[in-house]
C-alpha cells in the first residue's frame, strides 16, 4: 500500500542512518521507529505492524506485510547485477569435444577440459578451471578462479563465487605398514539446481558413493563439506561450517556459523544447530541443538545459567567454610576440660570401694 505522493523518485536503498533524500529505508520493526523519524531519509518501506506509528510521518511510505520479502525485489530492479557477454575470450583454453550451449560465456584464461559440457546461458569467469567430463546446466555463474574437478554435475542456476573449489578427493587413507595409503576417491559430487555456494569453500567428491547437494541448498563462505555428505533441499550452512564425512543433513536445516557435524550421523529435517555447536551425536527432526558438546537447546540453557551462577556458589561456598570453622573453635573451646574439673558422670550415686 502506498501512502503519500507516489511520483517521489528514489535511486537506492540505505538503511535509516545512512540515507539521504535519494534513498528509500526499510523501517521493519517498532524499536527502529526513532531512527526513522530522525532519518534523512526521503521515502519509508515500512512493516504493516508498525505503519500506524509513522502516519503523521509526511514522506512517501510503502506500506508492506514483509520487509524482507519486499526488498528483494526493489533491490533487484535498482541494483540490476551486470550481464556477462556472450562469447569465449581468446584466451580462454578448451579441450576436446567441449559443448557449449547458446549464450555462454567463457572468460579471460579459463580453461575447460574435455568434454566439458556448459549449458544455455552460463558464465565461466576468468581463470575458472572446468574439468573434464564436467556438466553445468544453463544459467548458472562460476565467479573468477572457480575450481571444478573432473566429472562433477553442476545443475541450473547455480552460483558458485570465487576461490570455491568442487569435487576435491576426500580424505580417505588406509594405515599399512608403509604408514598412510591414500584410498582412491572414485565418486561424484552433484550439486543441485538453484544452489549458492560461498567463496573458499570445498566440497569432496564422494569416496565410492556421491557428494550430494540438493536443490535450492546456499553455502555461505569457508565450509567444508567432505566425502559422501548429503544436504537436503534448501538447507542452510554459515560460514566455518564443517561436516565429516557420510553424514545425512536433512531438508531445511539451518546451521549457524562454525558448527560442525562429526561423521556417520544423521541431522533430520528442519533442524537448527546453534553457531559453534559441535555435534556429536544424531540430532532428530525439528529439534535445535546448541553448546560444545552439542545438548538440545533448552538443556544447554539450563546448564549455562548453573555455570553462571558458579561464581556466587563459589563465593557462598567459601562464606559457609568460614561459618563451619568459626563454629568448629568454638565448640572445641567449650568442650575443653579445665584443669581440676571433674568430668559429668553418666550415672548418679556414690562410687563403689575398690
Amino acid at each position: 500500500v502506498l501512502r503519500g505522493s507516489g511520483d517521489y523518485e528514489v535511486s537506492g536503498v540505505a538503511t535509516l542512518v545512512d540515507a539521504d533524500a535519494a534513498s528509500l529505508a526499510p523501517v521493519a520493526e517498532s524499536r527502529y521507529l526513532a531512527a526513522a523519524r530522525s532519518s534523512s531519509a526521503g521515502a519509508l518501506l515500512v512493516h504493516e505492524q508498525v505503519s500506524d506509528q509513522l502516519a503523521d510521518d509526511a514522506r512517501p511510505q510503502i506500506v508492506v506485510p514483509d520487509v524482507p520479502s519486499a526488498l528483494v525485489a526493489i533491490l533487484e530492479v535498482l541494483y540490476r547485477q551486470p550481464m556477462s557477454v556472450p562469447g569465449v575470450h581468446p584466451t580462454a583454453v578448451l579441450g576436446r569435444d567441449v559443448r557449449l550451449g547458446a549464450d555462454v560465456s567463457i572468460g579471460p584464461y579459463a580453461v575447460l577440459g574435455s568434454g566439458a559440457q556448459i549449458g544455455d546461458g552460463t558464465a565461466v569467469g576468468a581463470h575458472c578451471v572446468v574439468g573434464e567430463g564436467v556438466e553445468i546446466g544453463h544459467s548458472s555463474v562460476l565467479h573468477a578462479h572457480v575450481v571444478i574437478y573432473a566429472g562433477v554435475r553442476i545443475g541450473s542456476r547455480v552460483i558458485v563465487h570465487s576461490g570455491a573449489r568442487l569435487g576435491v578427493d576426500g580424505f580417505g587413507y588406509a594405515w599399512t605398514a608403509q604408514g598412510h595409503r591414500k584410498i582412491p576417491q572414485v565418486g561424484l559430487c552433484l550439486i543441485g539446481d538453484d544452489v549458492e555456494i560461498g567463496a573458499n569453500t570445498c566440497i569432496d567428491r564422494g569416496s565410492i558413493g556421491n557428494t550430494e547437494l540438493s536443490a535450492g541448498v546456499k553455502i555461505d563462505n569457508l565450509v567444508h563439506l567432505a566425502h559422501n555428505v548429503k544436504i537436503g533441499e534448501h538447507s542452510a550452512m554459515a560460514a566455518l561450517v564443517g561436516v565429516a564425512g557420510s553424514t545425512q543433513v536433512g531438508r531445511g536445516v539451518f546451521m549457524g556459523g562454525q558448527s560442525g557435524v562429526i561423521g556417520h550421523l544423521e541431522v533430520g529435517d528442519g533442524a537448527r544447530i546453534a553457531a559453534a555447536t559441535k555435534v556429536l551425536k544424531s540430532v532428530g527432526e525439528g529439534e535445535t541443538w546448541s553448546g560444545n558438546p552439542a545438548r538440545p537447546n533448552r538443556e544447554y540453557l539450563r546448564r549455562q545459567a548453573q555455570v553462571n551462577r558458579l561464581p556466587r556458589t563459589l563465593e557462598r561456598l567459601t562464606e559457609l567454610e568460614a561459618e563451619v570453622a568459626r563454629l568448629r573453635a568454638r565448640y572445641i573451646e567449650d568442650s575443653e576440660e579445665k584443669p581440676g574439673d571433674v568430668p559429668d558422670s553418666p550415672s548418679s550415686g556414690p562410687t563403689p570401694a575398690s
